[in-house]
């Protein structure tokens, strides 16, 4: 950049007093500067020996020179420093620096004290600092000591410069060996001469007091709701209180109770308190840890996973806060923003833009886990780059796997060729040809592998480099297309590039129960399992009655060529390099239809407004009908696919995708199927499908839909509707129960012993699960032994249920 010399004067405030920038007047300070330049400690400015018209005439050229400019500083108005600038791409340090813009470079001589006065060059540095990032509009402030100036090494230090490297400079006897060193606004900022950062903004006590009294109110309700223990009715204190006694501490707190056991608990109504004895109670702090640990002997956690599980609460709890801090600056729009981001989309661009504004907006993982947000193995970085509420944008790193080593999964509609033609350009496919070819390496000998940048640099890089090394694995760089992260945290969204496919990643973080990577072994099968759902669900009358549709999974990818595949027994590291590409619905949309994760209908904002409830009154709509949409998209054709192919999905709400018109559901569309479709009985299935089967009786069968869908997504809606005021909930479990007698009415001939209205179901727990093994809940290759049960619930919606 070029130093300007239009600002005349520039003045901030330092610890010492105020301090003045003024542009240098060669006439009148050269002598003032020529006796500073001779004292013994400018000897390193090589200028000692000049005289005072030496002196002018240099500083009259500064001046005259259009990338360069000398300042006077004063301290109180008296003269104490000067510096210079210059643009480090035009003078000094050009053919040696690789400028950036907004680079200054800076030249700092600092007056001999007739009295030496304490901190005085720290407060010329920070002043100089400002003027240079803030007066002249610097990104960067560049500075070349000699590397023998020690002292000024250590004031650079100070002001947060960083060396890059060492560089010669000069000719004569004016070259030095320097120390090339830049410092950027955040640099200076978080040093000892900077006003400081906040490393950690969200870390405040307010946020993290919202965030400890709304989880400990997820923990009390949702382990009561898994009968781990049971609050007493306190009915002399008010209607709605309740009490829990444990060993130590009381809590008592104001609640509603809905159907399925559901419990609404409010927040700002805990209060937690110890015994003191004659002094009374004391009241303590809600904490969400404290509270676990309170309660380890009902929960039962083994000892050695405690501390695992407080982890993932505790970045649970870090999440919050900054989701809080997100709403409340409004980085994260309201319900209300949502919606009118939503009705105002027109064409691909902005369809596609509200529903990722959606997508970041959730301020709730699973409604059903309390550690929900775990994400272990993340930094404060990662989060803020990769957490999906951040709603940041990424690229995915490209590695060429070699061929013989890797297995690449195609859906019967695709080739190779096709489909990377589709997802990396042309230029693209010619650069990473080159850059195989540049090693040595023939393109046709690798197979392409899309990575995680965070999964490169924690795991590939450092576990595999062996692999890396040997060239079986080729890091080729940064995809184009910029993705982002959807609430599965591993899975991507293409912004670039919409219409096409998201692509999920194997992202070894321990989250929710699991380390979150992907088997190649299971991605062999994936596309050709959902050739076959997807072939199921468009070849059904009824299942395209109700609009009801998937996203495939048209490809899939994975590296076996590691160690870690030799071992004697299944290891975690099988599951860190592989990938799948699933068909997005933005090319299935008409005209005015809207998309959302069916998450969002659990979603409440920080002011508390509920977006289901913003939907059915922005609808226009009775709230009874939009239920019906809702349900008849939603619950029918899953309903269907049980009774009449004893297939089930795994349909939370993050799985589903709503597609809307008006604010009204009109049709689901159920993803992630490779990994969370069953078929539930001895149906013939094709060859390479039969991993899906998982033999169980009639009343299992029925928990696809009881657990999943009532316990896990029906209940939390219910609530919401009934607490907002929208709709009593004996009439929602009504219109469910309808829902399912209508498919029996409109399938008379159905001959499935699977009993959806039955009076009662069996309760399974699934923070049970995560808290007998955070590191893994269930055995994924036998889900139904894994299961935990609390005897069982009462079916809202069953035959007689009080409505």
């Amino acid at each position: 950049m070029t130093a300007p010399t239009t600002v005349h004067t520039f003045t901030t405030t330092t610890r010492l007093g105020d301090v003045t920038l003024e542009p240098v007047d060669p006439a009148r300070d050269a002598e003032l500067v020529q006796a500073w330049l001779a004292h013994p400690s400018a000897s390193y400015w090589q200028m000692g020996d000049l005289h005072v018209d030496d002196v002018r005439e240099y500083l009259a050229g500064v001046q005259a020179r259009p990338h360069e400019a000398a300042w006077l500083g004063r301290l109180d108005g008296e003269p104490v420093f000067l510096t210079e600038t210059y643009d480090p791409a035009q003078v000094v340090l050009d053919g040696v620096h690789d400028a950036q813009p907004g680079d200054l470079g800076m030249h700092l001589l600092v007056a001999p004290p007739t009295t030496p006065r304490h901190g005085l060059t720290d407060a010329v540095m920070t002043a100089v600092m400002r003027f240079c990032l803030w007066g002249q509009g610097a990104a960067r402030v560049v500075v070349e000591p000699d590397v023998g100036n020690r002292k000024i090494a250590a004031k650079n230090a100070a002001a947060g410069f960083r060396v890059l490297r060492e560089v010669d400079l000069g000719r004569g006897a004016h070259a030095k060996r320097a120390a090339l060193s830049v410092a950027t606004r955040d640099d200076f900022a978080a040093s000892a001469l900077g006003e400081g950062v906040e490393l950690a903004p969200h870390l405040t006590a307010g946020h993290m007091e919202h965030a400890h009294r709304h989880l400990a109110a997820k923990a009390l309700a949702e382990l009561a709701h898994e009968r781990l223990f049971q609050p007493e009715p306190e009915p002399r204190v008010a209607p709605d209180a309740y009490r829990l006694a444990l060993d130590a501490v009381t809590y008592r707190f104001t609640a509603r109770r809905y159907a399925l056991e559901h419990w609404v608990i409010d927040p700002a109504s805990i209060r937690r308190t110890a015994d003191a004895g004659l002094r009374g109670d004391v009241v303590l702090p809600v904490d969400a840890l404290e509270l676990i640990a309170e309660l380890q002997p009902l929960l039962q956690v083994p000892d050695a996973m405690l501390a695992t599980y407080l982890e993932e609460l505790s970045s649970t709890l870090a999440g919050a806060a900054a989701k809080r801090e997100r709403e409340l600056d409004g980085g994260t729009p309201s319900v209300s923003g949502l919606l009118e981001a939503a009705r105002a989309a027109s064409g691909t661009p902005a369809v596609a833009d509200s529903f990722q504004q959606v997508e970041a907006a959730m301020s709730e993982g699973h409604p059903s886990f309390v550690a929900n947000n775990g994400r272990i193995g993340f930094s404060l970085p990662d989060y803020r780059a990769y957490a999906p509420e951040r709603g940041a944008r990424m690229r995915v790193l490209w590695l060429a796997a070699r061929r013989e080593h890797t297995h690449l999964a195609l859906a019967a509609d695709q080739t190779e060729q096709g489909h990377y033609g589709a997802e990396l350009s042309d230029a693209e496919r010619a650069a990473f040809a080159d850059r195989l070819a540049a090693r040595g390496l023939e393109s046709a000998d690798y197979l392409y592998l899309p990575v995680h940048p965070w999964q490169w640099e924690h795991r590939v890089a450092i576990t595999f480099a062996a692999d890396v090394a040997r060239g079986d694995l080729v890091p080729l760089g940064p995809g184009s297309d910029e993705y982002q992260p959807q609430q599965s945290i591993r899975t991507m969204f293409n912004r670039t590039r919409p219409e096409r496919h998201y692509v999920k990643v194997a992202l070894a973080i321990q989250n929710m129960g699991f380390l979150r990577g992907l088997s190649p072994a299971y991605m062999r099968a994936t596309p050709r399992i959902n050739d076959w759902v997807a072939d199921l669900v468009t070849s059904d009358e009824t299942l395209r009655g109700t609009g009801f549709g998937v996203l495939r999974e048209v490809a899939s990818v994975g590296y076996t060529g590691d160690v870690y595949h030799r071992t004697p027994q299944p290891n975690p590291h099988r599951k860190m390099l592989a990938a799948l590409w699933r068909e997005s619905p933005v090319p299935r949309l008409g005209d005015g239809e809207r998309l959302v994760t069916m998450a969002s209908l659990l979603h409440r904002d920080a002011g508390g407004a509920s977006f289901a409830t913003g939907l059915v009154r922005a609808s226009g709509i009775a709230p009874e009908q939009w239920l019906r949409a809702y349900l008849d998209a939603y619950l029918y054709p899953l309903v269907h696919c049980l009774l009449t192919y004893e297939l089930a999905f795994m349909p939370h709400g993050e799985n589903l995708i709503l597609v809307l018109r008006d604010g009204v559901v009109r049709r689901a569309i159920m993803k992630d199927i490779g990994e969370e479709v069953a078929v539930l009985g001895e149906r013939p299935l094709p060859d390479g499908v039969e991993r899906i089967r998982a033999v169980v009786d009639d009343e299992e069968k029925a928990l696809s839909i009881f657990t999943d869908v009532f316990d896990g997504v029906l209940r939390h809606l219910s609530g919401i509707l009934a607490e907002d005021g929208v709709l009593r909930e004996e009439r929602f479990w009504a219109l469910v129960a309808e829902t399912i007698d209508r498919h029996a009415a409109e399938h008379p001939d159905s001959r499935s012993g699977v009993d959806l209205r039955a009076a009662r179901f069996a309760h399974s727990c699934l923070n049970r699960l995560q808290l007998r093994n955070t590191l893994q809940m269930v055995d994924l290759t036998n889900q139904s032994e894994s299961l935990i049960y609390a005897g069982t619930l009462p079916n809202p919606a069953g035959r007689g249920a009080g409505r």
